[in-house]
């Protein structure tokens, strides 16, 4: 869906009065949402809420000195106190050599029509029936013993970008989902999982009753947990969790840590990182993807991208900040809020599917761990050193025997990378989506 045509003269009409005030240049951000949610435990009405909110972002520039400004009120007056208000931080701050608004000529011009939006608003009481028959399923798995509740909701968004170099733009983004959460056994042999789905546009989201029997099942599958053994094992990622070893990867190859030297890929574009055949792409104008978006929070054309080719980095990941810090042009992976400054960020980064079945991929594993659920931030992204906690099955000659908890991998994730092999299994599920993943020869202990 295009730009709000009000959306767009409101913008104009606060840009006019920043340059009028004396902002040497200035942007603008409106956010329009609606959200509707509805949340059940054990078949009884917790919550349902409707929210509806708009929050507008005013940046100014003096020189190299720029400030942000957010406010809720869209009144006449109130946005003559934003700018007030904007220009008076912006004499106050120190200066930032790299701060500054697209050149016209970076300005995305053609701005692609995807499909992310469903114009269907769904009835609370369908949000009702997704929860109620979610929960029901999942309570209705042998073993199940408690729910911690079911949720369904449903949200949408309309964005709207102006600047004083020219660019003005705007899309509208939608969001389906739903969940349950249950536990099964007793006392201190209980344990808990989930399942959870979330899509731009309703049709596309799974039987409610299949989500729940999914996360009924596999908790049952976690009782009688065990610490596994300690040494060095080939570790199988599940799809819920691989997406993980992209985010590690997102975080290092983003344009500020590479210009602070805070990152342990600082000094190797165009190296081999990954294996020969390893190709990781980000790809914003992906038809429903959760992370789609026509232009960057710049205004600046951005388009599919390779970022890992054959196991070669190709790409850092930046806004124009960084991008100039670098000595590069930006990527066009700004993203922005309403009350701070442009920063980079990945949007459908995806894994491409290797050759081999999750099963042929284990099918040599003597003893090896697959891990469900991953928990803890123990990754350095200055050394690429990583530790986790884990939990999920262990293997034994090709196949899951028992169920493990309190467990934590250990690698760098230098050595990780390269040794990474991708089944077939890719689905996008979550934005950052990889298939099932195989890394030989990591540290698996007992916590």
């Amino acid at each position: 869906m295009t730009a709000d045509a009000h959306a767009l003269d409101l913008l104009d009409d606060l840009l006019t009065r920043a340059k009028a005030a004396g902002a040497e240049a200035a942007d603008a951000v409106l956010f329009d949402s609606i959200a509707l949610s509805h949340a059940q435990r054990l078949g009884a009405l917790e919550r349902l809420e409707r929210e509806e909110s708009r929050d507008i972002g005013l940046r100014v520039l003096l020189g190299k000195q720029q400030a942000f400004v957010s406010s809720t009120d869209t009144s006449s007056e109130a946005l003559d106190e934003l700018v007030t208000r904007a220009l008076a931080m912006a004499r106050s701050v120190p200066e930032d050599a790299y701060c500054g608004l697209a050149e016209p000529g970076q300005l995305a011009r053609d701005i692609p029509e995807i499909e992310i939006y469903d114009p269907e608003e769904p009835a609370a009481e369908t949000l009702v029936a997704r929860a109620k028959l979610c929960e029901a399923a999942a309570r209705a798995v042998s073993g199940i013993t408690n729910s911690e509740g079911a949720e369904a909701g449903w949200s949408s968004s309309r964005v709207a970008l102006a600047a004083s170099n020219g660019f003005a733009g705007g899309y509208a983004v939608s969001r389906h989902s739903m969940g349950v959460s249950v536990l099964a056994g007793e006392g201190l042999g209980m344990e808990r999982d989930y399942e959870f789905v979330s899509r731009t546009h309703g049709a596309d989201l799974e039987d409610p009753a299949e989500i729940g029997r999914r996360a009924g099942e596999r908790t049952v599958k976690r009782l009688g947990a065990r610490k596994p053994k300690t040494g060095r094992f080939p570790v199988i990622y599940d799809p819920r969790v691989s997406a993980g070893l992209l985010g590690h990867l997102a975080s290092a190859i983003s344009g500020p840590a590479v210009a602070r030297g805070t990152s342990f890929l600082k000094d190797r574009m165009g190296e081999r990182i990954f294996a020969a055949g390893v190709t990781i792409v980000d790809d914003p104008h992906r038809p429903r993807g959760l992370r789609s978006k026509p232009f960057d929070g710049e205004g600046i054309a951005n388009a599919r991208r390779e970022v890992i080719e054959d196991g070669r980095l190709t790409t850092w990941i930046m806004s124009l900040s960084s991008a100039r810090q670098l000595g590069l042009e930006s990527t066009g992976h700004a993203a922005r809020g309403t009350s701070g400054p442009p920063s980079p960020s990945v949007s459908n980064l995806f894994m491409e599917p290797g050759a081999a079945s999750p099963a042929e991929l284990m099918a040599d594993i003597a003893q090896g761990f697959y891990v469900t659920e991953m928990m803890g931030m123990g990754v350095n992204t200055v050394t690429g050193d990583y530790s986790r906690g884990a939990s999920g099955f262990w293997i034994e000659n090709g196949e899951l025997t028992h169920p493990v908890s309190e467990a934590t991998v250990a690698g760098n994730l230098k050595d990780m990378f390269l040794a990474l092999t991708p089944a077939d299994d890719l689905e996008f599920r979550y934005g950052t989506d990889a298939p099932t993943l195989r890394i030989d020869a990591l540290t698996v202990a007992g916590a």
